[in-house]
């Protein structure tokens, strides 16, 4: 599985330990940048080449790296047909794919030490979509607005 990466100075160090991780674990990672330590890079270039690849190619999976991961994921999420869930904990690392079928993780480098992020990359890569009516349901109001800018209609009262 090809799977995109980006990242700012914050996520620099914790993105090439994925590369590395990725490709020992059988993965094809994709480097999207930054390709060298900058403290006053910005995040937006490399982040939305790593989400636009990633939306691009059915089947592979993004990762996207910084001190938060707030930035990264809100970044993200601008792109079609990209749904890019921050992950904090293995809970959300797993519902993320089962539920939300994301395409994206994005991690908080300054949250979580490498062996800790490494397990939630593992579990998300690991974790396949649910396939549920009702999760399927949500997704398809989610991308239809992306696509169309019409809200989804409101449940009717009872």
């Amino acid at each position: 599985m090809r799977v995109f990466l980006g990242c700012d100075h914050a996520g620099f160090e914790l993105k090439e330990h994925l590369v590395a991780w990725l490709t020992a674990n059988g993965y094809e990672p994709v480097d999207c940048g930054a390709f060298e330590y900058d403290a006053v890079d910005d995040y937006p270039p490399f982040v939305l080449r790593a989400a636009e690849r990633t939306a691009a190619e059915p089947g592979s999976l993004g990762i996207v790296i910084g001190g938060s991961g707030n930035g990264e994921a809100i970044a993200a999420n601008k792109v079609k047909g990209v749904r890019a869930a921050l992950v904090w904990n293995d809970d959300t690392a797993v519902l993320a794919r089962e539920h939300n079928d994301a395409n994206v993780i994005s991690l908080g480098s300054r949250q979580h030490d490498a062996a800790t992020a490494t397990g939630f990359v593992q579990l998300f890569l690991d974790t396949a979509y649910s396939k549920e009516q009702r999760h399927t349901r949500r997704i398809k109001m989610l991308s239809a607005f992306e696509h169309t800018g019409e809200l989804p209609p409101l449940p009717r009262e009872g």
